[in-house]
């Protein structure tokens, strides 16, 4: 029916942006025929969930510590695709630079069409660029196929010292590149450079040559101060055109700080391919620096005074270090307890008690669903829930309130129709953090989908004591919007071991697991119940496979 009303709707004047888009446009007198291709182009475009997608242009590093290899590793760690154009390749080690050797111009040019014209690159991302010519053909391939941001990451000097680009390169940069960038990096040698030479040794030295360098033409700036000296404190200065912002944080101690400057900037760029606004991209950049470097502080590479560190300690973090931040996987819906403070009180128990025994007894992810609970009270226990969940390596999310999920850094919130919108939700949490969303319509779920939620909720199933006047989907209804869903789908309402095995033999695949709070909370054993269920939803998941 979709693909009728599409046909019958198609205008004159592509490209279209999306079905919402489309919907809006009047019949025209375009032949059926092109009225059915462009319509089923369009719905492709608009069904497939996008892969943000990053396209680094850099020299080879033979040590795998910065160029490129550090960029393919950054973007990897932040769940961006990234394709490569080789600038150079160059011979070196913890030690040092031993060689370089430059990239025809001719040949970078057809590595970037044969990227730029086949793949829907997101953002752009430069690093050490040795020639002129090469700096030209960048800016000209960029006019022949524009991209969403350009990240300039001004590679001259190496963490050791080698000198990556000569005085030759910094009046193109300065006349060609800069000013279409939409953020440039240099750290304080590399802004000193593009300034001729003036000497930066101060918090106010950064914020004069942000201004110097906005000036040249790029929409942000961010001046690394990692070498500022007799500074505490690791401070990078940001300056948007109009205000500055001073990013500070502690420093790590430790010589495997090869490749910082490049990982900093295709962080940003992978960032900003996945929509985030630049502030917020530079700053989950930095911290995924900075907790990359303390995850790596002790690693042994190489004899140099300047090792590489692990881009991809997130994939040891469960095992090695449960105190850092892992990545949302929607198999971790399969049980999800959430908590209430009825319950709690009517049996005689914490908050704290009732999450360590569901976790005991099964649950893969915890909702902290405190209605009755002070504020005060409510971030006392969200803190220690949380420190409980990541001993056990589960995530843990707050319902409804971003106040308290950013008071106790829990892992994300899960909000309802008629709370925040999701959009918002996402810009005071920033990109790192899981949002939920309770859906019972498949617009919702297509809604949720589409303001950047990580999962949605749906139900209620069958009825329910823990939500007044609360609609039940049915099983009908919940298929129906797993099948509309982009997203993973949690299913809650009513749920217990009873029932748990009907829902999963829906057999949907986005239909990750049950939400459960009366059948694990509201009874004498929550470690009982809770490996009940469990149990349950093993033997359905087998059955379905």
């Amino acid at each position: 029916m979709a693909v009728d009303f599409l046909t019958r709707a198609f205008s004159t004047s592509p490209p279209f942006e999306s079905i919402a888009h489309l919907r809006t446009l009047v019949v025209c007198s375009a032949p059926v025929q092109q009225r059915k291709a462009l319509a089923l182009k369009v719905m492709r475009e608009d069904l497939i969930m996008r892969i943000p997608h990053v396209l680094t242009v850099a020299g080879s590093d033979s040590g795998a510590g910065a160029g490129i290899q550090a960029d393919l590793k950054a973007c990897a760690a932040r769940g961006v695709y990234c394709s490569t154009v080789i600038t150079a390749v160059t011979a070196q080690n913890t030690v040092g630079i031993q060689g370089v050797c430059a990239v025809p111009e001719e040949f970078v040019a057809e590595q970037l069409k044969s990227v730029l014209s086949d793949m829907r690159v997101d953002v752009v991302k430069t690093g050490m660029l040795p020639s002129i010519n090469i700096v030209k053909v960048i800016c000209q391939s960029l006019k022949e196929f524009p991209v969403r941001a350009l990240v300039v990451d001004p590679v001259m000097v190496s963490t050791s010292g080698d000198v990556l680009a000569g005085p030759s390169i910094l009046d193109i940069f300065r006349e060609e590149l800069l000013p279409i960038a939409d953020i440039v990096t240099p750290n304080l040698k590399e802004a000193s450079a593009l300034l001729g030479g003036v000497q930066l040794q101060t918090v106010d030295d950064m914020r004069s040559a942000a201004k110097s360098i906005h000036d040249i033409g790029p929409r942000h700036v961010l001046v690394k101060g990692g070498d500022l000296p007799a500074s505490l404190d690791a401070v990078d200065v940001f300056f948007d055109g109009e205000n500055f912002i001073e990013l500070r944080s502690s420093r790590i101690k430790t010589w495997n700080t090869h490749g910082t400057g490049c990982t900093l900037a295709s962080s940003i760029a992978a960032e900003l391919a996945k929509g985030s606004p630049m502030l917020s991209a530079v700053e989950v950049a930095k911290r995924y620096v900075r907790t990359a470097l303390d995850n790596s502080k002790d690693i042994v590479i190489g004899n140099g005074p300047h090792g590489p560190f692990d881009h991809l300690f997130k994939l040891k973090s469960n095992v090695q270090n449960p105190c850092s931040q892992w990545v949302f996987d929607p198999n971790d819906l399969f049980l999800y307890a959430v908590t209430d403070s009825g319950m709690n009180k009517k049996w005689g128990r914490s908050v704290t008690d009732a999450v360590k025994t569901a976790i005991q007894g099964g649950a893969t992810i915890v909702q902290l669903r405190e209605k009755d609970a002070k504020t005060g009270k409510f971030l006392e226990a969200a803190k220690a829930c949380h420190n409980i969940c990541r001993l056990h390596g589960v995530h843990l999310l707050i319902n409804d309130r971003i106040d308290v999920a950013l008071a106790c850094d829990a892992d994300g919130v899960h909000i309802g129709q008629s709370d925040m919108p999701v959009a918002v939700v996402r810009t005071l949490l920033g990109p790192e953090k899981i949002i939920g969303v309770s859906c019972k319509t498949p617009e919702q779920a297509q809604q949720a989908w589409v303001d950047g939620a990580d999962y949605i909720g749906c139900g209620g199933v069958y009825p329910t004591n823990t939500k007044v006047n609360n609609l039940t989907v049915g099983l009908e209804g919940l298929k129906t919007v797993c099948l509309a869903s982009k997203l993973p789908v949690v299913a809650i309402g009513g749920i217990s071991v009873s029932n748990a095995r009907s829902v999963m033999e829906l057999g949907v695949p986005n239909l990750k697991g049950v939400a459960v709070v009366s059948a694990m909370f509201d009874t004498e054993s929550i470690l009982v119940e809770t490996q009940k269920l469990h149990a349950v939803l093993m033997e359905t998941r087998a059955v379905v496979k």
